[in-house]
């Protein structure tokens, strides 16, 4: 009776687990769908079935360079995650194996600068960026990027560093390693799946951010949120070209997640955010 009740559960959680993946899902399935539609099919209502025409991914790639915001959109996400691994993982050490009386403080403030409306800083960043010759360049992205997901990839990277018996950093000074040694032969080897599962998270996080990207670039450092964006105009927003805009936008970062579900979930899984 209890296994034939554990069958049974097994099956309805299933069953609520893809409802809840599919209603997830549909937002982007349904703008795959409308991206094959013209635009009086997708202004008319409601459908699933589309007609099958790539006039609008003709017309989405003659009308904008989708490569140029494309290799713009990969050279931040990556600059960005790269920069902030090489801030984070000292920290992050720092935090777990030498601790003080103020490191969780430390910890709680930067998680709550993830809390604060984005829009609250935009004026004073704005500035900045203008002063110091930023504004529309891939270097002043890729330092906003790399500032406002510091603190999840800190926080990533220190519950996954506590996971780490402190012995073996211990024993690795004993025979004459330094700070240095410490952190890049023995620490970081260690950490391979917890720093991999950060690094994928934080370029997803990288290529999907729209506020930042859209403030501070308009054409050259521009990125494919922005690329989106630059299809919603005065002059109408055109669903179907919309549509197929966003397709191409999240194709590569969709396939990237596709193939790395399982180091994603094994460093997640192994403490990074137990």
């Amino acid at each position: 009776m209890a296994r034939k009740s554990t069958t049974q559960s097994k099956i309805v959680w299933t069953v609520i687990a893809w409802v809840v993946a599919l209603v997830i899902f549909f937002p982007i399935l349904y703008a795959v769908i409308t991206s094959f539609k013209t635009e009086p099919e997708a202004i008319d209502g409601f459908s699933l079935i589309p007609s099958g025409t790539f006039e609008n991914y003709i017309t989405v790639q003659t009308q904008r360079d989708y490569f140029k915001p494309f290799t713009n959109s990969v050279i931040l996400s990556i600059g960005s995650t790269i920069l902030a691994l090489i801030f984070a993982i000292p920290a992050a050490w720092a935090m777990a194996f030498a601790p003080t009386r103020r490191t969780k403080d430390i910890l709680m403030w930067m998680l709550s600068t993830k809390m604060m409306p984005a829009v609250a800083v935009l004026l004073p960043i704005y500035i900045l960026f203008r002063n110091f010759g930023l504004l529309d360049t891939r270097i002043g992205l890729t330092i906003m990027l790399t500032l406002i997901n510091l603190p999840i990839v800190v926080w990533m990277l220190y519950t996954y560093f506590r996971e780490i018996p402190g012995e073996i950093l211990e024993a690795a000074r004993m025979d004459g390693a330094n700070l240095w040694k410490e952190i890049v032969y023995v620490l970081t080897p260690m950490a391979v799946p917890g720093i991999a599962s950060t690094l994928l998270l934080n370029i997803i996080l990288a290529w999907n951010e729209a506020f930042w990207t859209i403030q501070l670039s308009t054409t050259n450092a521009a990125p494919l949120t922005a690329f989106i964006a630059s299809f919603s105009s005065p002059q109408g927003l055109f669903w179907a070209k919309l549509s197929a805009a966003s397709t191409m936008a999240i194709a590569p970062i969709l396939i990237l997640g596709w193939f790395s579900q399982k180091q994603l979930v094994r460093g997640l899984t192994f403490g990074a955010v137990k």
